[in-house]
């Protein structure tokens, strides 16, 4: 896997501590999490970041291909640094996004585009639904 670093660099970018530890972040998480959720969790470690820092960061690496925006339906969007199209859950109970890796649905837009005669780049497809943890909460209630 290529340093951060040089990911940035190769796609232009000035080399920062905050775009890296906002990168870095984004790499090692399954958490999906929003801007504000990426400043508190780095703020102890990076004092002279800001939030504007982080989303004017986060727009750079959306516009640059580096992480995908997900609209989930929270009113702010959430970050993936896995850029490739793959399908989402969505707790309704707890708000946890997760990725979900199934055969059936990876790729999806490969697998339409030539029924549908439409050229599809990349699809966004989220389930809603309750997570295991919440179900099982549910149920010993």
């Amino acid at each position: 896997m290529k340093e951060t670093a040089q990911v940035l660099r190769e796609k232009g970018l000035k080399v920062t501590p905050q775009r890296i530890a906002v990168y870095n972040m984004l790499l090692h998480s399954t958490e999906h999490p929003n801007a504000e959720t990426i400043y508190r969790t780095l703020e102890a470690t990076n004092p002279t970041m800001s939030l504007a820092t982080v989303y004017k960061t986060l727009d750079f690496f959306k516009h640059l291909g580096l992480v995908q925006e997900l609209n989930v339906g929270e009113g702010s969007a959430r970050y993936d640094a896995q850029v490739h199209c793959h399908p989402h859950t969505v707790c309704t109970v707890c708000g946890c996004v997760s990725d979900l890796y199934n055969d059936e649905l990876t790729d999806l837009h490969k697998k339409l585009s030539k029924p549908l005669d439409f050229e599809v780049a990349c699809e966004q497809l989220i389930l809603y639904g309750k997570c295991a943890a919440c179900k099982k909460a549910e149920e010993e209630a």
